[in-house]
C-alpha cells in the first residue's frame, strides 16, 4: 500500500472519531453553561491535556521545531519561557480564577474582565475586549488552517485552498455539534497524540545523527558557532535580548481567553491539583521534544528551504509509513486542538458577551453556532489571501491577547479592583503596542515585541488606577 493511501486511511479514521465525539457531546449540551464551560465539570486529565494542546497548536509542532532548525540552541529559551509561564498560570492564576468565576457566575473571560463595572463603563469593556478577541482569533485560527494546508500539500501535493477547506470543515462540524464538551474531549485525544509524537519523532532523529554525542559535537562545532550557541553567538546586550526575548514569549499565556476558560470549567480543587502535574509533564515532553527535533533536523536535512517543514521531512525519512501516517495526524491534532477552542471562545464573545444570543429561547446556542460558521469563513479567507509564517502569525495574536488582558487578570485576581477607564486604557495600550511592534523591524530576540506591550499595559493600569480612585 502506498504511503499516501495509508495516511488517507489514518486521517479518515481519525476524523470519524472526532465527529463521533461531537455527536456524543451534542447530547450533553442543553444550555449556554454546557456549551461554553461543559457545566463546570472538567476533570484533571481532560482539563490539563486539553489546556496543553490548545496552548500549543501547530505553532509548537511546526513553528517551534522550525525555529530550532533555523536559530539553533537559542530556541530553547522559547521553550523554557512557555514552560515557566504555564507554571505561573496553573499554580497562581488557576485557583483564583476558578473560585472567582464560580462565585460570580462568570461564563466567559469578558464576564470576568467587566466584573464590577456598571453602565457605560461595563459596555465599553465588553465591546473593546470582544473586538480584540475576535480580531486576534481570526488571525490565530488562520494560522492553524495554514498548518493544515502545509500538511496536506506536503503529503498529497494538493492545493493550499483545498487543504485549508478540508481542515476547516471538520473542525467546524464537531465544534458546532458539541460545544465545549466536544472541544475538551477531542483536545484531550489530540493532546495525547501530540505527546506520543514529541517522544517518537525526536528520538528517531536523535538516533539518526549519532545519539546525544553526535548532537553535542555538532553544537560545539566552530563552524556552527551561531547555531550552536544559546545566545546565537551574541554578547552583551544582544545576548540579554535573545535570552529575555525567548523567555518573554510565555507572558502571553496569562491573557489567552481559550486557556483561561479551562480554569473556569474545572470541576473542583482536587481536579486542579492533579491537573497541574499532568500539564507540567506534557509541556516538558512536547516543547523540549520539538526543540530536539529542530536541532537534529538541521543536521539531517540541511537542504530544507522551509524550516517549518522539518517535521514532515523527518516523518517521511525516518519512520515506517504507518507510524508516519499516525504522526501526521498529530499535526492535524495540533491544529484542531487550538482552532476549535478559539472558535468557541470567539463565538461566546459574540453570542453571550455582546448579547446577540439572548434574543429568545434557544437563541444562544443558535447564534453561537452561526458565529462559528462566520469565523471559520473569515479565517479561511485570511489564510488564503494574507500569507504569513505560522510562527509569526501565532506570535502576533498571542502577544496581542496576552498584553491586552494579562495585566487586568493579574490585578483582579490579586484582589484589587480597577475603574472601568483604567481597564480600557490598559487593554487599548497592550493591544495597540502589540500591533505597532509587530509592524516594526525586529530587535535582538524580538524583546520589544514580546515584553514591551505587556509591561506598558501593566504600568498604564497601575497609574490610571491610582489617578482615578
Amino acid at each position: 500500500m502506498a504511503r499516501a493511501d495509508i495516511v488517507i486511511g489514518v486521517l479518515v479514521l481519525y476524523q470519524a472519531i472526532l465527529l463521533g465525539i461531537g455527536l456524543w457531546a451534542s447530547r450533553r449540551t442543553a444550555d449556554g453553561k454546557d456549551f461554553f464551560l461543559a457545566g463546570r465539570q472538567l476533570g484533571p486529565v481532560v482539563a490539563s491535556i486539553s489546556y496543553a494542546s490548545s496552548a500549543s497548536s501547530a505553532w509548537t509542532l511546526l513553528g517551534l521545531s522550525g525555529a530550532a532548525f533555523a536559530a539553533g540552541a537559542s530556541a530553547l529559551w522559547v521553550a523554557l519561557g512557555s514552560i515557566s509561564s504555564m507554571i505561573v498560570a496553573w499554580w497562581w492564576i488557576a485557583p483564583r480564577l476558578m473560585g472567582f468565576s464560580r462565585a460570580n457566575d462568570n461564563l466567559t473571560l469578558t464576564d470576568f474582565l467587566a466584573h464590577g463595572a456598571r453602565g457605560g463603563g461595563r459596555r465599553a469593556i465588553v465591546y473593546l475586549s470582544s473586538l480584540i478577541i475576535v480580531f486576534c482569533f481570526v488571525f490565530y485560527v488562520a494560522a492553524q488552517f495554514q498548518g493544515a494546508g502545509n500538511m496536506f500539500s506536503s503529503t498529497f501535493h494538493i492545493s493550499l485552498g483545498a487543504s485549508v477547506a478540508i481542515g476547516a470543515l471538520v473542525i467546524m462540524i464537531y465544534t458546532l455539534l458539541g460545544g465545549f464538551w466536544a472541544v475538551s474531549i477531542t483536545d484531550t485525544l489530540q493532546g495525547l497524540l501530540m505527546a506520543v509524537t514529541a517522544i517518537v519523532l525526536p528520538l528517531a532523529a536523535l538516533f539518526a545523527v549519532g545519539g546525544p554525542a553526535g548532537l553535542a559535537e555538532a553544537l560545539g562545532d566552530a563552524a556552527n558557532a551561531e547555531w550552536g550557541s544559546l545566545t546565537a553567538a551574541n554578547g552583551g546586550w544582544f545576548a540579554v535580548g535573545v535570552v529575555i526575548g525567548g523567555l518573554g514569549i510565555g507572558i502571553g499565556t496569562w491573557g489567552q481567553p481559550h486557556l483561561l476558560v479551562r480554569f473556569m470549567a474545572l470541576r473542583d480543587e482536587q481536579s486542579l491539583r492533579q491537573a497541574r502535574w499532568i500539564v507540567l509533564c506534557w509541556y516538558l515532553v512536547v516543547y523540549l521534544g520539538m526543540c530536539l527535533l529542530g536541532l537534529t533536523g538541521n543536521l539531517l536535512f540541511p537542504e530544507l528551504t522551509d524550516p517549518e517543514n522539518v517535521f514532515f521531512a523527518a516523518t517521511e525519512s525516518l519512520l515506517p509509513p504507518i507510524l508516519g501516517a499516525i504522526l501526521l495526524a498529530a499535526v492535524l491534532s495540533a491544529i484542531m486542538s487550538t482552532a476549535d477552542s478559539q472558535l468557541l471562545v470567539a463565538a461566546s464573545v459574540i453570542a453571550h458577551d455582546l448579547g446577540l444570543g439572548h434574543l429568545g429561547r434557544g437563541s444562544l446556542l443558535l447564534v453561537s453556532r452561526l458565529m462559528i460558521l462566520a469565523l471559520v469563513l473569515a479565517a479561511v479567507a485570511v489564510a488564503l489571501l494574507l500569507p504569513e509564517s505560522i510562527f509569526n502569525r501565532v506570535l502576533f495574536a498571542w502577544i496581542a491577547l496576552g498584553s491586552a488582558f494579562g495585566p487586568l487578570v493579574f490585578l483582579r485576581l490579586a484582589g484589587f479592583e480597577a475603574p472601568a477607564l483604567a481597564a480600557l486604557l490598559s487593554m487599548g495600550t497592550g493591544f495597540s503596542l502589540a500591533v505597532l511592534f509587530y509592524l516594526m523591524p525586529n530587535t535582538p530576540g524580538d524583546i520589544l515585541e514580546r515584553l514591551a506591550p505587556f509591561a506598558c499595559a501593566f504600568a498604564v493600569l497601575l497609574l490610571a488606577r491610582r489617578l482615578l480612585r
